[in-house]
């Protein structure tokens, strides 16, 4: 009984003693630096004196070494589980994030398209409208006839509606008469339309102008009816892409 007691007074002292010195490895190393092992090793050895004896006390300590590395590894992988659920839930947020920017772009994309193909659309308009753009003359004159000048109003409604758009003219005389008079006859003519576009609230910004007189005849027969058709200043709507790939 006496050599109980006193191994008992030993295995205390070394647990107090253990206790002690987990404490210190604790202090100055990782939260896994063994103190659960070490107070396991301790506290297993007291119960393991009390109940079997030297022998009881060794095998205590060992369990409770083993014990309190189980406590240590449970706390550990409890810790990595929870690292692991946070970067989870960071991936699917970067996930849903990378979704939506690859949304955002394919949409861009399908908008640029749709742009390119109404621009598109808008100059092959613009080209057919052209085609019927002529304000006629008669004879030696630059006086722009009444039912012309509603022609020339229609056009000045269409480019207030789409301020991009600009528009080419350019003056024309038949071949009756010195060449010389009429270049500056269709030079004249072509100022006539420009200043009624102008004095309609076009800005002469948007108006690009060239007179050729008679050296641009529509057919090369000289008559009556091709000569009135030669007497002209055309007008043609273009954007401005269209109008810088025409210069």
């Amino acid at each position: 009984m006496k050599k109980h007691l006193i191994v008992l007074a030993i295995i205390s002292s070394l647990s107090l003693s253990t206790v002690s010195v987990a404490n210190e490895v604790t202090e100055s190393s990782s939260p896994r630096s063994g103190k659960s092992e070490m107070v396991g090793f301790g506290t297993g050895a007291a119960i393991g004196a009390i109940v079997g004896g030297p022998i009881g006390a060794f095998i205590g300590g060992f369990t409770g070494t083993w014990i309190g590395k189980s406590v240590a590894d449970e706390q550990e992988l409890a810790a990595q589980t929870q690292q692991l659920h946070q970067q989870q839930d960071e991936i699917e947020v970067l996930a849903k994030r990378s979704e939506q920017l690859e949304s955002l772009t394919q949409q861009h994309a399908r908008v640029n398209t749709q742009l390119e193909q109404l621009k598109m659309a808008q100059q092959q308009k613009l080209e057919e409208l052209a085609i019927g753009l002529n304000v006629q003359f008669k004879t030696g004159s630059s006086l722009i006839e009444p039912h012309f000048k509603q022609q020339l109003d229609d056009v000045v409604y269409a480019m207030s509606l789409a301020p991009d758009l600009k528009l080419d003219l350019t003056g024309y005389a038949d071949r009756q008469g010195d060449s010389s008079y009429n270049q500056a006859l269709s030079e004249q003519r072509l100022a006539e339309v420009r200043a009624y576009l102008v004095n309609q609230g076009i800005d002469e910004s948007r108006l690009y102008s060239q007179a050729f007189g008679d050296t641009a005849p529509l057919q090369a027969e000289a008559n009556l009816e091709n000569n009135f058709f030669d007497r002209r200043v055309t007008l043609k709507l273009m954007s401005e892409r269209g109008m810088l790939a025409a210069q």
